[in-house]
């Protein structure tokens, strides 16, 4: 009997904390989010697809994520609610594969 191909999937959440905060508040779907300080001296640790089109990235300064992209929303991050998130895909993962290995 041959050998099925192996398979790998790669999965990616780019924007997770922002994913996470446009499904649990209806309000900001659609609309520019960034999960992070919204201070001077704050930084954006994730940005919605939507805030991404104007240049908004991970890691900038919240003044400059403002300067691109006025209309934006900043969200203070919930990390209990991303951790909690993450543990249920995972779980999801682990149905089908105890292969998994998660990098952050």
């Amino acid at each position: 009997m041959e050998t099925p191909p192996r398979k790998i999937i790669h999965l990616d959440m780019d924007a997770f904390y922002a994913s996470v905060e446009q499904r649990d508040n209806p309000e900001l779907r659609g609309r520019p989010v960034a999960v992070g300080g919204s201070r001077e001296r704050g930084v954006v640790a994730a940005a919605s697809y939507e805030a991404r089109q104007f240049g908004v990235r991970s890691a900038m300064s919240s003044a400059l994520a403002r300067r691109k992209c006025p209309e934006l929303v900043f969200v203070k991050p919930r990390f209990e609610v991303y951790k909690a998130v993450s543990q249920q895909i995972r779980a999801i993962f682990a149905e089908y594969t105890d292969l998994v290995e998660p990098l952050s």
